[in-house]
């Protein structure tokens, strides 16, 4: 299963069990849209630190990196490359 995949399923088992992880679009905006709200954002960073073993405290986040399933693959990915900024 693709990092993509994996954090799709997990927003859609957490955030959006009436929705399919199939239907969910990697750009959809889940902010915007309401799927995710400031609380399970804080949920989402968590989780998205302890699956993929990153110091998430020691970054620099913003909303707009957790904006959609593609955007929070992007943090994931510089965040595994780079580390914390």
């Amino acid at each position: 299963m693709s990092r993509i995949d994996e954090i799709t399923r997990h927003v859609v088992a957490e955030f959006a069990p009436d929705i399919r992880a199939d239907e969910l679009d990697a750009d959809y905006d889940l902010l915007a849209n309401g799927v995710v709200d400031s609380l399970d954002l804080l949920r989402l960073i968590g989780w998205l630190g302890e699956r993929f073993d990153l110091p998430v405290e020691d970054f620099d986040l913003a909303p707009e990196q957790f904006r959609s399933i593609r955007a929070i693959d992007a943090f994931v990915e510089s965040a595994l490359v780079k580390g914390p900024a």
